[in-house]
């Protein structure tokens, strides 16, 4: 009973699998992470360009 508990707890064979899954779970945080910061500052400079840009009547101006 005393080897078969040895052998169980010297067994490797899951650890990697649950290794794996930290990993893409690092990952995908890290992933999150950098799309809303991007998404963000992405956003403050279209409004940025936005405001400077000048009001317009939204229509087309046609050049004779």
């Amino acid at each position: 009973m005393l080897e078969r508990m040895k052998a169980l707890w010297s067994d490797e064979e899951g650890a990697t699998m649950v290794e794996y899954a930290l990993m893409l779970a690092l990952i995908a945080i890290v992933c999150i992470l950098v799309v809303t910061a991007l998404g963000q500052k992405t956003g403050e400079t279209f409004d940025s360009a936005q405001q400077q840009l000048p009001a317009g009547s939204g229509q087309v101006p046609v050049t004779p």
